[in-house]
């Protein structure tokens, strides 16, 4: 379980495809200190299971799947990453409940930028429509954020200049995708039976 506020962006230094596995190294000071073989970290959102470890260079296995859903398919050496450590017992957290399972993965239509300003704007399938409503949660590349626009086919988040510079959003632009998780409890409040 994850907040969606990010700890460190990391720099992607390997990839490694084999067949129907990818084993993923991200260079990461903070992150990797006191990280252990088997502890989770989302990276862009989406929950990796640390393989090895070494001094501020941390390893993840990628299943085909994990590949298939989320961005992490398209990332190459040097790409940065949002970063973040599973919650401990007893921590403040801010965020909201993020559990690292991308819904899918959506497209930026359009970034308006004014001054102490900036909206994002992304596409919006029906498949996930009815989890994402105003003031509502959602997270993106792993960053908890709140809904502000939802129209028919879109959504749109505001980003402070904090966001901006702590995460790889400051760096997204019209066109890039992006991991997208609703919030899990608008799903089972929607799905209960």
């Amino acid at each position: 379980m994850f907040t969606g506020i990010i700890e460190e962006i990391g720099t992607v230094d390997q990839i490694i495809h084999q067949r129907n596995l990818s084993a993923l190294a991200v260079r990461a000071r903070k992150v990797s200190t006191g990280t252990k073989l088997g502890d989770s970290i989302a990276v862009d959102g989406v929950c990796l299971t640390v393989i090895k470890r070494t001094k501020g260079k941390l390893v993840f296995e990628m299943m085909q799947e994990t590949l298939e859903k989320t961005t992490l398919k398209g990332l190459r050496p040097k790409d940065q990453v949002n970063l973040e450590r599973a919650l401990k017992v007893g921590d403040r957290w801010g965020g909201h409940f993020v559990t690292g399972h991308a819904d899918q993965v959506g497209a930026i239509q359009q970034r308006i930028e004014r001054k102490n300003y900036t909206q994002l704007v992304i596409g919006l399938d029906k498949k996930i429509a009815k989890y994402i409503v105003p003031k509502g949660s959602v997270c993106l590349d792993g960053i908890s954020l709140t809904v502000g626009e939802v129209g028919k086919r879109t959504f749109s988040v505001f980003l402070i200049p904090f966001t901006k510079q702590m995460t790889t959003l400051g760096h997204k632009k019209s066109g890039d995708r992006v991991n997208i998780e609703t919030d899990i409890l608008a799903k089972y409040i929607i799905n209960r039976r």
